[in-house]
């Protein structure tokens, strides 16, 4: 990794990793005593997860956050040990297979007691004891054993640890509005699961943390943090609330600017036709430019004739319809030529669009734009 992009081909992804450290501490100052677990499932949201795994490290997450056994298996492949951070996995399916996990030293997560006797059985393969971390539904209604199913969980969980094959280190749950303040969710589910800690604690559990609070909670939310907050989103410098504020308000620096290319410009007359189905019709003599990203880059359909970009110091809309590979843009009088940059988007310090400003372009979350750059679009780093 370089603080010296390389050239520039057709695309590239440029990640901050000074911004992703600079986030972490102002998380972390927004989460008091709480110990921060840096969420970098999805490829770090798109991001890369093991620079910005080590990133995040470095501005003082004490845990990761990852969803399949894969992304969390890769953490440990990379050289990031339990004297680096915790790693909890929660997306767990039936028949896998949990061994390397336990070996690694993953946290594993259980919301039924199939899911117990199974990371149980892992963990007497792997001849060392299983971390487990027990979720409660408190009312998001997706992940978790509901309240009549906890004790049973809870139950079972004791068991295997009175058999010496898991160590309960966690209870947790995820909430369902935190970005909506005020929302009437909010209390119910703090007070579930307060609940849920409490009888799990009356039952025999000394869970080493308590995890509710995500990205919004953990700057707005402080009655969520107990021991451990899980910020995603915000950790990759975007606002969680933007009804609240931009990325500045909460201190916070997004981390990823996508840029490309032209690869050819031309003159058309008025009248031309613009990409399939001629969706866009030139209204005067102009020039036009191609670029070379697409709907198989994650620049979405929907952005069809208004996605922004800015290129020669202006912005400008694609012109017709998003292909697999290319856009087009109606350059009208602007002074550039083939080879010049394209700022898709980013921080904005340049007036280029930012990822909030796309997803509202689009009628979608920051979530949805950064996880969807594709593969194909190379990740590079600089503030490494």
């Amino acid at each position: 990794m370089s603080d010296s992009s390389p050239p520039l081909g057709n695309a590239q992804a440029r990640v901050d990793l000074a911004a992703v450290r600079s986030n972490v501490v102002a998380l972390r100052g927004h989460a008091g005593a709480a110990e921060v677990m840096a969420v970098v499932k999805a490829d770090a949201y798109g991001h890369g997860m093991v620079p910005v795994a080590r990133a995040a490290i470095a501005g003082g997450a004490t845990w990761l956050g990852a969803a399949v056994l894969e992304e969390a298996l890769g953490l440990r492949a990379a050289g990031i040990g339990p004297d680096d951070a915790r790693v909890l996995c929660w997306l767990i399916a039936p028949g896998a297979d949990l061994e390397p996990a336990v070996a690694a030293d993953v946290d594993l997560s259980a919301n039924a007691v199939w899911a117990v006797e199974q990371v149980a059985a892992a963990a007497e393969s792997a001849g060392r004891t299983a971390r487990l971390h027990l979720k409660i539904d408190s009312g998001l209604g997706r992940g978790g054993a509901t309240a009549a199913d906890w004790d049973d969980l809870v139950a079972a969980a004791l068991k295997e640890q009175a058999a010496g094959r898991v160590q309960v280190v966690g209870i947790w749950s995820h909430l369902a509005c935190s970005d909506e303040p005020g929302h009437p969710s909010i209390a119910a589910q703090v007070e579930a699961f307060t609940a849920a800690v409490r009888a799990a604690e009356r039952a025999g559990v000394r869970p080493e943390v308590r995890h509710l609070a995500n990205s919004a909670a953990v700057v707005n939310l402080p009655e969520t943090h107990f021991d451990l907050v899980r910020p995603g989103i915000a950790a990759y410098g975007f606002s969680p609330i933007p009804e609240l504020g931009d990325s500045a308000h909460f201190g916070l620096r997004p981390a990823m600017t996508l840029a490309a290319r032209l690869l050819l410009t031309k003159a058309v007359p008025a009248g031309q036709g613009v990409s399939y189905g001629h969706t866009y019709v030139t209204d005067r003599p102009t020039r036009l430019g191609i670029v070379p990203i697409g709907y198989a880059d994650g620049i979405p359909r929907t952005a069809s004739s208004r996605g922004p970009m800015l290129v020669g110091g202006r912005r400008v809309a694609i012109a017709g319809r998003v292909c697999m590979d290319q856009v087009v843009l109606d350059l009208g009088d602007l002074d550039v030529a083939a080879g010049d940059e394209v700022l898709v988007f980013g921080p904005g310090d340049r007036g280029e669009p930012t990822v909030q400003e796309w997803a509202d372009t689009i009628g979608t979350i920051t979530y949805e734009v950064v996880t969807g750059i594709g593969a194909r679009i190379p990740r590079v780093y600089t503030g490494a």
